[in-house]
């Protein structure tokens, strides 16, 4: 696909913020980010780097070598948008009907760019940087580019990630050792009954009744068979049955979300939601199917990675500008590449923005500065400390 190039390439601040602004008008949803690619790669060629595109798709992954270190350092960006139509009324909102950057993917691809410029500048490090500028995060985009060979053609070290986060003071950055986000598995039960007449019930097997007693039923696993030390959470998202208020329909289809931060945790809901999912069908003489598609594991940061990224955050920015989160119930497929690289996942504030996924939401362009100086500030020590 061909891209239009920026009217300047980006120098200044100013310039990403105008670059930020241009991706935000322009997003382009899971497993189609191949005009973002386009220009990341665009840039980032141009700055010098190498540059190998199309890693599980629409990825980029560029490396900059310099001095004689030998130690890998990589950072990660996501590119893709999200299904949802934009309700902020900017200037620059999506031009895309149902498409936006409700999550700030947009902000992080500029930020790693922004870092990338001034690298490639400066190169004040001795040893390999490679940024990696991941699709699809938000449908597991990051299997896609493992299974492509992403670690063994590129291999690191180190891996860090970072992530806006509302609601943290603006330009701030907080960290989580160790269990950091939940494991999220979907769901999809289909009860099916007999269709009939609403008037004649007993001459049907009324699967709308089945499905809401499920509903309720479904609660009792966190309740009664986890254990209430550990975290587990189960959401019935989506019912959809029937189309007439005087028909019983033949099926009735639930969508569940589940979380976790323990595989076995994980393991336990999924057993109990089976097999309350067919006994509950079975007591209304309906039958019950469960399909379980692939979901995400936990993001587990490690502890070295992890308490390297915090110091450089003090040393760089001071203590009043650093904290630590409480582990989060939402989820992340960097943490398919914690499962397979020692490494960290990070938060800066985003403000008083709305939250992620809302129609309302926009990344704070006061934020492209600090967290462009913070991934330069991690790859020099990092590097330095290693090379």
């Amino acid at each position: 696909m061909k891209v239009t190039p920026p009217l300047t390439a980006p120098n200044d601040i100013a310039d990403f913020i105008a670059l930020r602004q241009r991706l935000h008008a322009a997003p382009e949803l899971s497993r189609e980010e191949f005009a973002t690619s386009a220009l990341v790669a665009e840039l980032l060629t141009g700055w010098g780097y190498e540059v190998v595109t199309g890693i599980g798709g629409a990825g980029v992954v560029a490396t900059l070598t310099a001095g004689a270190g030998e130690r890998i350092i990589g950072l990660r960006a996501d590119m893709d948008a999200l299904p949802i139509t934009e309700a902020t009324g900017l200037d620059y909102a999506s031009r895309k009907p149902g498409v936006m950057h409700a999550c700030g993917h947009d902000g992080h691809t500029t930020i790693l760019l922004a870092a990338a410029k001034q690298l490639a500048e400066t190169r004040n490090f001795s040893g390999t940087v490679r940024l990696i500028f991941q699709p699809a995060e938000e449908v597991g985009g990051a299997v896609e580019m493992i299974e492509d060979g992403l670690f063994e053609r590129f291999p690191v070290d180190a891996l860090f990630g970072m992530h806006n986060w509302p609601g943290v003071p603006e330009g701030e950055f907080r960290f989580i050792d160790g269990p950091a986000m939940a494991a999220v598995d979907w769901i999809i039960i289909t009860i099916k009954g007999k269709g009939g007449h609403g008037a004649m019930p007993h001459e049907a097997v009324d699967p709308i009744v089945a499905a809401s007693s499920l509903v309720l039923a479904l609660q009792s696993i966190v309740s009664r068979n986890i254990d209430p030390l550990e975290t587990a959470v189960i959401t019935v998202g989506m019912l959809h049955g029937g189309s007439m208020p005087n028909v019983i329909p033949d099926s009735v289809e639930l969508q569940l979300n589940t979380r976790a931060f323990t595989e076995a945790v994980r393991d336990r809901i999924r057993e109990r939601i089976k097999l309350l999912a067919e006994a509950q069908a079975a007591s209304f003489g309906a039958v019950a199917e469960v399909v379980h598609p692939p979901g995400f594991p936990a993001l587990f940061n490690h502890h070295d990675e992890t308490a390297f990224a915090r110091q450089t955050a003090i040393k760089h920015f001071g203590e009043g500008k650093v904290g630590a989160l409480k582990p989060l119930l939402v989820s992340e497929d960097f943490a398919f590449m914690l499962q397979r690289q020692k490494g960290s996942y990070l938060f800066v504030g985003n403000g008083a923005s709305a939250d992620l996924h809302s129609p309302r939401y926009d990344f704070n362009d006061a934020i492209i500065a600090p967290a462009a100086k913070y991934w330069l500030a991690l790859v020099e020590d990092y590097l330095a400390a290693n090379g």
